[in-house]
């Protein structure tokens, strides 16, 4: 894993897929976690669909720490939020004035389980691709350029952030700045710690839209590489039936619900 990718190299079967073929396959597992009847679809998508194929690439614990960092916060607000503050229900446990209402829950926990869904999925993608590969994979199949680098800068939003927000820390350190003790100590640190993340950031940017120019991403002329991304038929068949299989079940998810 370096700093501007959680790619993690391995030797195994699902890093040696066309970078295409695992964009389709994330793409068909969240169409049936989002559109598979059923509270715990998701769950059931992770544990079957997702967690096996982070094993067999050699990054299931990576994996699992690394959705577990991300999608914690979350999964804790939309919790207390949506049961503290569902309004009418069966209460679960009181809290003096707040109570935990029973269908706040059960719909908090429907939401984890797609917030995890979601935050599984590309983390397993991001950690068993390379960003330059998924570049000259799109770029081969078509994509324009300036939409590849967009797609794969995307992915690499993360760990940017995070490897930007260890250097401010780091520096605004090494000033005297105080960034551990109470609470009171820990807020007057935030104002110089985020004011420069969010000018390098935007700075970051403004660097990101001159490197598309830089690269004439915008040029009409057909680009070309000096890596081929090897791709097999049986892979190019693999992603027709997953994409053939995602619309049907956006067909299915929809006749469901209207008949339902």
């Amino acid at each position: 894993m370096n700093d501007f990718s959680l790619y993690v190299a391995r030797d195994s079967g699902l890093h040696k897929l066309h970078p295409l073929t695992k964009g389709i396959y994330v793409l068909f597992v969240l169409v049936a976690g989002f559109t598979l009847p059923g509270p715990w679809t998701s769950y059931f998508v992770v544990a079957f669909g997702i967690l096996p194929l982070a094993a067999w690439g050699k990054v299931l614990g990576i994996h699992l720490r690394s959705v577990w960092r991300v999608t914690w916060p979350f999964a804790l607000s939309v919790l207390l939020i949506q049961g503290l503050f569902w309004g009418h229900g069966e209460d679960l446990v009181s809290l003096g004035p707040l109570a935990l209402k029973k269908e706040g829950v059960a719909f908090a926990f429907i939401s984890i389980g797609r917030i995890l869904l979601v935050m599984s999925s590309f983390i397993l993608f991001s950690l068993t691709t390379r960003p330059d590969m998924l570049m000259i994979s799109l770029k081969q199949a078509g994509f324009p350029g300036s939409i590849a680098y967009i797609f794969v800068t995307t992915l690499q939003i993360i760990p940017r952030f995070q490897s930007r927000a260890q250097t401010v820390l780091d520096a605004q350190r090494s000033r005297g700045l105080e960034t551990e003790g109470n609470l009171l100590v820990r807020s007057r640190a935030l104002v110089p710690l985020v004011v420069p993340l969010v000018l390098g950031s935007l700075v970051d940017v403004e660097e990101r839209a001159i490197a598309i120019e830089a690269r004439a991403f915008n040029s009409n002329h057909k680009e070309t590489s000096v890596v081929e991304i090897p791709d097999s038929l049986l892979q190019k068949r693999i992603r027709a039936v997953l994409t053939a299989g995602a619309a049907l079940l956006v067909v299915a998810g929809f006749a469901w619900r209207l008949l339902s």
